[in-house]
Order: C-alpha cells, then sequence, then structure tokens
C-alpha cells in the first residue's frame, strides 16, 4: 500500500487531497503545524485506519518513511501570508528542502504545490509555463512570490544532481468548501460580505480578471501529475481557464445569495495582479486533465457550505 505525505494536509486544498488519496486506497500522513489548517477540515478523517496526523513543522528536518509527497505547505493567501512574511519565506525554501531531503532518502517522489503568484503582476495573457513572470523582489507579496519561486528552483536542482522525481504544478485562484471564512481571498470575502448583507468590498474598479477552479478539479490535477510518467517533471499549471472580473463576481454572488449587500470601492493593494488566466493546454496535452465543475455550480457547493458553518 502506497504510504503519501501531505504537507499542509490540514489546510483547505490538503484536507480535499488527503480525503481522495484515502478513498483511492492509500495511507496518509498529514502533517501541518496549524497556523492555517484547523482540525474540523480533517475530522472526518479519522475514522479511516490509513490516516495519520502529525503536528510538525516543515521548517524542522523530517524524519519518515514515505513513498510520495505533495508539498502544500505554505499559507496561501495574502492575509495568511503577510502576517508573518519572514515564516512565510522560510516555510518556502526550508519547507521544500526538508521535504526534497526526505524524498531524497526515500526514493520517494515529490510533488511542490507552486502557484500562479509565480508570475506576479503579468504582462503576457494567458499565462504559460514558459513564461517568466513580472514579480517584485521588495514588495509585500515578494515573501509568498519569491518564496515558490525559490522552492522551484530546488525542485529543479535536486532533480539534476540528485536525479530525484520531482514534479511542480502552478496552481491558479482555487475555491471551494472548506475554505476559511477570514482568509482575505475575494471568494471568501465576497460570499462572507454577501450572507451577512454586508457591502461587497472591490478594490479598484473591480475590472481586473480572476479565473476560479473549483477545489475537487483541482485535487484531480494534483494527483494526474504525481501518477504521470517519471519524466514529466512540470512546471505545469493547474486551473480554469474561464476568465471573469471582480466585479462579475460579485454580482453573481449577490444573486446566489440574494443578499441586498451592496458594493464598495477601495483602493488596489500594492503589486495585486490586474490579469489572471491559466494557458492549460500542456495540462491538457501531458496528463489528460482539464476542469470539470463550472463556476455556477461551484459557487453553489460553496456558499451551501459556508451557509451551514452558520
Amino acid at each position: 500500500m502506497t504510504k503519501t505525505l501531505v504537507t499542509g494536509g490540514a489546510g483547505f486544498i490538503g484536507s480535499h487531497l488527503c480525503k481522495k488519496l484515502l478513498e483511492s486506497g492509500r495511507k496518509v500522513i498529514c502533517l501541518d503545524n496549524m497556523f492555517t489548517g484547523t482540525y474540523e477540515n480533517i475530522a472526518g478523517l479519522y475514522s479511516d485506519p490509513g490516516f495519520e496526523f502529525l503536528n510538525a513543522d516543515v521548517i524542522q528536518p523530517l524524519q519518515l518513511e514515505v513513498d510520495e509527497i505533495y508539498n502544500l505547505a505554505c499559507p496561501a493567501s495574502p492575509v495568511q501570508y503577510q502576517y508573518d512574511p519572514v515564516m512565510t519565506t522560510k516555510t518556502s525554501f526550508l519547507g521544500a528542502l526538508n521535504v526534497l531531503d526526505l524524498a531524497k532518502r526515500n526514493g520517494a517522489k515529490v510533488l511542490q504545490a507552486s502557484t500562479s503568484e509565480i508570475y506576479g503582476d503579468p504582462l503576457v495573457h494567458p499565462q504559460t509555463e514558459e513564461y517568466r513572470g513580472n514579480v517584485s523582489t521588495i514588495g509585500p507579496r515578494a515573501c509568498y512570490d519569491e518564496g515558490k519561486r525559490v522552492a522551484e528552483t530546488l525542485f529543479s536542482d535536486y532533480r539534476r544532481l540528485y536525479g530525484a522525481e520531482t514534479k511542480i504544478v502552478r496552481i491558479f485562484n482555487t475555491y471551494g468548501p472548506q475554505m476559511l471564512e477570514n482568509d482575505g481571498r475575494v471568494v471568501s470575502n465576497f460570499i462572507m460580505q454577501a450572507l451577512g448583507n454586508k457591502p461587497l468590498t472591490i478594490y479598484g474598479d473591480g475590472s481586473q480578471t480572476r479565473s476560479f477552479c473549483y477545489v475537487s478539479d483541482l485535487v484531480q490535477g494534483l494527483v494526474s501529475m504525481m501518477e504521470t510518467d517519471s519524466h514529466i517533471a512540470g512546471p505545469v499549471n493547474l486551473g480554469n481557464p474561464q476568465e471573469m472580473t471582480v466585479l462579475d463576481l460579485a454580482r453573481m454572488i449577490i444573486h446566489k445569495t440574494k443578499s441586498s449587500s451592496e458594493l464598495v470601492y477601495e483602493k488596489l493593494p500594492v503589486d495585486d495582479p490586474v490579469n489572471r488566466r491559466p494557458d492549460i493546454s500542456k495540462a491538457v496535452r501531458l496528463l489528460g486533465w482539464e476542469p470539470a465543475v463550472s463556476i455556477e455550480e461551484g459557487l453553489d457547493k460553496t456558499i451551501d457550505d459556508f451557509r451551514s458553518r452558520h
């Protein structure tokens, strides 16, 4: 039976991934320091005999025996990763280093959950994996952007230097049940504000675009990447190429929640990207993967989940 380590496994995406891996018959070690992960996210997994939870931090060296590793450990929303930017950078760099050392000792496959933030505020649209990005090294988002970039460097160097079976995916905006209510991401912000009939906060004029991928689609992409041929290292974009403006998203959520919320406008944050849409042609070609859940269906499920917590 395959033993899989998921770092950041109690987080939003990590907990969904743990569940899917358990359903496929794997033993799963969920490692999390619970900075943004929650026990509620993994509460339903403890009854599975193949599940093990480890309260630990990837900043510290890891001593485990595993066959494959998904490295998802790192705060992923601006509110979270800017709270302690030094810790964010350490998690990305030292976490990647420790995970790679563990993979090297075990001869394990290892996947890095990288990010569309690699591209910064992109000057090409949509973003292909060949685009090298437009990223500030000194801005408030740099701890995350540059941390993820150096993690990709480490993964690439461990493959070249040690022959490690590494894989890199770049995750674009993902949403769905079990998102933190206060994580500062646009989908959770809008849903919480709409359910409370509070004004929806639009940064800038709302014309900036995003592409939203439902979590079950994203998790399938992660598993497909891990299971593909060893020579396919990535990076591979994982996201939904259906693009929409932030303003359209706000109006859609107000409509779906039957909210009386109004819209308020505030200044656009520093280095906030204007356009974000993945070119997923590589994922389609190499993994046979593309999203199946529409934004309409995904939002309905996500709104239902947020409603159920209150």
